[in-house]
């Protein structure tokens, strides 16, 4: 097992998927759309998400699929950004930057982590909201488990004051640096430039402003000479391929990335990869429209099962909607 590469996932199925018109001014990896049929997309990313959570289960990766009937969370298939759970049985829940996305934060699941898995704490960040202080869990945040990192590039999303505290409740030491895409835009969430797995790294370095924090990055990434760094290009950014996450799975180690992604990557870049983990392509064209991809569709799992008890999936046999638990 790796400390880095969580063998469980919470992944949220919707039924009403849409892009968040809320959140288009400052993500510059969601398209502005119009004219697509609302029913069409739904369906579609239903779809998606049903595939890439049976692509997981078969690779070996424990599944907790939920499904969300609710019209008004267009961005609740991506659980990272509101939930981290962390060893030794702890769990953060996180102030989102966009009001109609709070209520993606879901007590079902929360309480599914507690009867499955050993959970000591929850700490609860999300009162910040009022305070105008916002950090989108692992999306605002990569985080090497190892050496106890917390990457964060600055934005709407990730407020230091919020970060400060989590590092200081989690023991991680923050790296905080300035991102900007092609176009100077700062980059939205720090998952979609960097992915860091057991022995290797993908970030798109040359997105960060700073030649000297670029460099201190770079080595960060690099200590102890555990890790092949491997540099993505803006344009392979672009293409969701620093959204990506490493797994434990069935056969070991799978990094589980949007067949876009995988089709950006060079044939070194794929060889370098699979030199320690296999590649997983999902294809998840649909969800990609909303500015995320399969890194932000994850939510990892790094506690304790309890014995017998953490099941596959959360959606019951019947077909009935495991939904709307009150929320957080």
């Amino acid at each position: 097992m790796s400390v880095q590469a969580p063998a469980a996932v919470v992944m949220i199925r919707p039924h009403h998927f849409a892009p968040n018109p809320d959140t288009l001014a400052d993500n510059g990896f969601q398209p502005n759309l119009d004219g697509i049929d609302p029913a069409l997309l739904a369906a579609s990313a239903y779809d998606e998400v049903t595939r890439a959570a049976a692509a997981l289960e078969t690779a070996g990766v424990t599944v907790h699929l939920f499904e969300d009937e609710s019209g008004h969370r267009p961005d609740g298939v991506f659980p990272n950004n509101w939930i981290s759970t962390h060893s030794g049985g702890h769990v953060a829940l996180y102030p989102m930057f966009t009001p109609n996305r709070r209520t993606e934060r879901r007590g079902d699941i929360v309480e599914m982590l507690k009867a499955s898995y050993r959970v000591q704490d929850v700490i609860d960040y999300s009162g910040l909201e009022v305070d105008d202080v916002f950090l989108e869990g692992t999306g605002a945040m990569v985080l090497d488990h190892e050496l106890r990192i917390a990457y964060a590039a600055r934005s709407n999303r990730a407020d230091p004051i919020a970060l400060e505290r989590f590092c200081t409740n989690f023991g991680y030491e923050p790296m905080v640096f300035d991102a900007v895409d092609g176009r100077g835009v700062a980059v939205y969430h720090t998952n979609v430039i960097l992915s860091i797995a057991t022995e290797f790294a993908l970030v798109a370095a040359d997105m960060l402003v700073s030649p000297a924090r670029r460099r201190e990055v770079l080595d960060r990434l690099a200590a102890r000479g555990r890790r092949d760094v491997i540099a993505i290009s803006d344009e392979q950014a672009d293409e969701f391929c620093g959204n990506a996450l490493e797994l434990w799975g069935s056969q070991g180690r799978v990094l589980a990335l949007s067949r876009r992604a995988f089709q950006a990557l060079t044939a070194d870049q794929r060889c370098r990869i699979e030199r320690s983990a296999r590649l997983l392509p999902l294809d998840v064209p649909t969800i990609e429209l909303a500015g995320g991809s399969v890194r932000c569709m994850l939510a990892g799992i790094h506690l304790d099962p309890r014995p017998g008890l953490a099941g596959r999936r959360e959606t019951p046999a019947d077909g009935a909607v495991a939904d709307e638990a009150a929320a957080i």
